[in-house]
């Protein structure tokens, strides 16, 4: 498709097509490849600004702010990298033909909940199911 053509239309996965169809699947092939190719661009970004940005600062509170942001920066992209495991599980599920559907319930995943999170691996219900039993663990 060529973005400058306004008369093409961008598909959007509907409920009235078949489940992960060829046409859903490289949808959301092509949302994690995007999303995963973003945070890698930020990874580096962040690097270079760091590898960028290593000075001496006389002043002790500026430079405690300093290392905080850093230590900060770092947090999110320790996130970012566990994130960045999760876009390729669900890469190589969609290669095994089992993305989309439910790891606990073996049922479809919504799509309005695939396109919020297309990392996610549970249904609505088994992911609600799964944090209260995570909940009562917790205060036990």
């Amino acid at each position: 498709m060529d973005g400058n053509n306004f008369n093409e239309t961008i598909y959007v996965p509907t409920d009235d097509e078949e489940f992960m169809n060829e046409k859903q699947l490289s949808f959301f092939k092509s949302k994690l490849i995007e999303w995963k190719d973003s945070i890698m661009v930020g990874n580096r970004n962040t690097i270079e600004d760091m590898q960028g940005s290593t000075r001496s600062i006389p002043d002790a509170a500026d430079r405690a702010s300093e290392e905080t942001d850093r230590a900060l920066e770092l947090r999110t992209r320790d996130r970012q990298r566990k994130l960045i495991g999760k876009i390729d599980s669900a890469l190589r599920k969609i290669e095994d033909g089992s993305y989309g559907f439910c790891e606990d319930t073996g049922e479809p995943i919504s799509l309005k909940r695939l396109m919020a999170r297309p990392i996610a691996t549970l249904s609505l219900a088994a992911q609600e199911s799964h944090e209260r039993k995570e909940r009562v663990h917790k205060e036990n």
